[in-house]
């Protein structure tokens, strides 16, 4: 995969040639996460450039960790392979260890609207919700205009939508905030409770569904490690 290797016999030293080259474990993340197609990687890897997506995506194939199937119609699929699904328990290790013992302030230094959008998108709960297409409209503060407002539709047997144009449908719920505190949210570094009472976070609409917001907007699945003391 690489031109660089450790010259060595070692497991580890031959394992970290395929996985550690950049991009490689996010990609992975994005993977064992349930993406499958190009685009919707780019979306979850935002900063990654098309051009690079596409070599790992021909490394990854190359190492036996990923498949690539054709469609008909539609872009081709990527899925993990036996030995991919068998990084999946390291992947997420790799997380919650980052969870664990990284810094909230650290962490927070290195905020990503289109991240962490889409985090939430994969990971909305349905089955609270009414038995009907929900729109929640998320509207960031202090943002540019262009990634200010973000709508996430959810719809019965569908997967959760992510728009950040206006898709015309009518809004159940608003949830005005800033990107930190979204995230402090979303990370588990804070409850929507406490965020609502310190005015950081604004929640209006359908009082059904605003009134569960953490039910089934639930927190990144890394939130649930045991953070480590500051």
């Amino acid at each position: 995969m690489t031109t660089a290797s450790y010259n060595q016999f070692c497991p580890v030293a031959m394992a970290s040639e395929i996985l550690c080259t950049r991009w490689t474990i996010i990609l992975l993340r994005e993977f064992t996460a349930g993406t499958c197609r190009f685009n919707d990687l780019r979306r979850g890897v935002p900063r990654m450039s098309p051009a690079l997506l596409s070599k790992r995506l021909k490394d990854l194939e190359a190492a036996g960790i990923v498949s690539r199937s054709k469609t008909a119609k539609g872009p081709d699929v990527y899925e993990l392979t036996e030995a991919g699904k068998a990084l999946a328990p390291i992947v997420w290790a790799i997380g919650d260890w980052g969870h664990k013992w990284v810094s909230a302030k650290a962490a927070l230094e290195n905020l990503d609207v289109n991240l962490l959008m889409w985090d939430m998108r994969r990971n909305i709960d349905p089955k609270p919700l009414p038995k009907r297409r929900c729109v929640i409209q998320v509207i960031y503060s202090g943002l540019p205009a262009a990634k200010k407002n973000w709508w996430l539709i959810v719809e019965p047997g569908k997967p959760t939508d992510l728009c950040s144009v206006d898709p015309g449908f009518d809004v159940d719920v608003y949830l005005s905030t800033d990107l930190r505190t979204m995230t402090e949210v979303w990370m588990g570094y804070t409850g929507i409770a406490r965020a609502r009472k310190d005015g950081r976070l604004n929640i209006t609409g359908d009082r059904q569904i605003a009134g569960n917001v953490q039910v089934w907007l639930g927190r990144s699945p890394f939130a649930a490690t045991e953070k480590r003391a500051a």
